[in-house]
């Protein structure tokens, strides 16, 4: 039986979270620095600090007044994100953290070391409203939305640590980021536009990366997704799809009771018309769930023709779950499949599963 569709926009059960550099506009960290008492050019120099050397203690900026420091630092860098727990796998090139927000909430990031790029998995809610029945965070609902600096803290915190060489490989930078950790983003679409806005800001306003390296994921707000068609940014689109029929998808994702599989698809191809941006499909292989050969071709013919990717993924299973990845050779058959209908499609590389590596999984050990 499918959830209610209520969950989608729940609202969040907590306060806001204090204002942060990251959280504001150039112009209004500048109105910000002159409510504090401070001259206005000096909102270039936190924003130097913060996004292009990552220091976010007052105390660290030496070139601050020393008498401005502690006033500036509780005005705009106040400590949001605290970690928790820290694991790595992969020799070193893959680092997850939970991270306890200021009013207890825990959320996770995962920092991913490939050869030529690293990429950062990021949460835009703490918990999620779509209740998603394979899903760990799913099964945890809905705490609260995070702020814009709370999502653009995870990168930050992710490049100091590649800027320090803390991170296998030796000293680098993140090159993508993608909104696939705990939470729709979409649901939280205000604050997700401002953060991405922030990752791809020229420097030092931002930490200057390139739109087309965000990736955003939605399970299928269609009306949000218009909105992002209208936005003008190059980002990828990930698609949570899952399931290529509406009875199956009504159960897998239930917010298709209220946005069918047509009206998803259709959405993402304005997207794709507007962009001229590839649009990911995102399909979790559920062992005899949604992974039969029927499918894929029912998959296949949905999306043959159009600007899309098929990014097939392993189902790491959450302990005590009936759900479980597919046999490898009804893997490989869909993958044949889709390919037979001339739809690219890959395999996603199961990183961190010896570290709880599904959304959510170590999260809800450290709850």
């Amino acid at each position: 039986m499918a959830a209610p569709v209520d969950l989608v926009f729940a609202p969040p059960r907590r306060g806001r979270p204090p204002r942060h550099l990251a959280d504001l506009t150039p112009a209004e960290r500048r109105d910000a620095l002159v409510e504090l008492g401070e001259p206005a050019y000096r909102a270039r120099q936190l924003s130097t600090h913060y996004f292009s050397r990552f220091v976010d203690s007052a105390e660290e900026m030496t070139d601050l007044p020393l008498a401005s420091r502690e006033r500036i630092a509780a005005g705009l860098l106040p400590d949001l994100l605290t970690p928790v727990r820290t694991l790595t796998c992969d020799g070193g090139a893959t680092v997850k953290t939970v991270w306890r927000l200021f009013d207890g909430a825990l959320v996770e990031s995962v920092l991913m070391r490939y050869p030529g790029r690293v990429t950062m998995c990021v949460s835009s809610q703490a918990g999620c409203g779509m209740a998603c029945p394979f899903c760990a965070t799913g099964q945890a609902g809905l705490t609260r939305n995070l702020s814009a600096a709370e999502i653009v803290g995870q990168v930050v915190a992710g490049a100091r640590l590649l800027a320090d060489g803390a991170v296998a490989g030796g000293p680098g930078r993140v090159s993508n980021v993608v909104f696939m950790g705990m939470g729709e983003p979409m649901a939280n679409y205000k604050t997700v536009i401002s953060a991405v806005r922030r990752l791809t800001d020229p420097a030092p306003d931002g930490l200057g990366m390139s739109q087309r390296g965000v990736t955003v994921s939605t399970v299928g707000l269609v009306p949000r997704i218009r909105q992002l068609t209208e936005e003008g940014l190059a980002v990828t689109l990930a698609l949570s799809l899952h399931a290529p029929d509406d009875e199956l998808r009504d159960e897998l994702v239930p917010v298709n009771t209220r946005w069918k599989v047509g009206e998803v698809l259709d959405a993402a191809w304005e997207y794709a018309d507007r962009t001229k941006r590839r649009v990911s499909i995102e399909y979790a292989l559920i062992k005899d769930v949604n992974d039969q050969a029927f499918r894929a071709d029912l998959l296949g013919r949905l999306l043959s023709g159009h600007l899309v990717h098929v990014n097939l993924i392993p189902l790491n299973p959450t302990p005590g779950s009936k759900w479980t990845a597919s046999r490898p050779e009804d893997e490989r058959e869909f993958v044949r499949r889709l390919e037979a209908h001339g739809v690219p499609v890959t395999v996603r590389d199961t990183r961190g599963q010896e570290i709880d590596g599904a959304c959510g999984q170590l999260a809800a050990k450290e709850s």
